[in-house]
């Protein structure tokens, strides 16, 4: 079962909870799989049109995700973590 990463600013779906273990084939399924567990979730981390905010960068096993993030496949025991680069002036 992949686990899923939650940043700080992301924990309030959460109700604090720094990585949740989910069912997902890929990332975009565990991402969703999250927001089933904890409503609100999701739209931290996705747009309206279901792409990833600008500010959010995934890595699996510590591997940045770049091209067609939410397709990339996921295994049992893969680590997804969710980094939310907070911008500020």
């Amino acid at each position: 079962m992949p686990s899923v990463r939650i940043p700080p600013p992301y924990r309030g779906p959460t109700l604090g909870a720094e990585k949740v273990d989910v069912e997902g084939a890929t990332v975009g399924d565990a991402l969703e799989a999250v927001e089933r567990k904890y409503p609100g979730f999701l739209p931290q981390v996705l747009d309206d049109d279901g792409n990833l905010h600008r500010f959010v960068k995934l890595f699996k096993n510590g591997d940045h995700l770049v091209r067609d993030a939410l397709k990339a496949p996921l295994a049992a025991g893969d680590d997804l973590e969710i980094i939310a680069a907070i911008a500020g002036g």
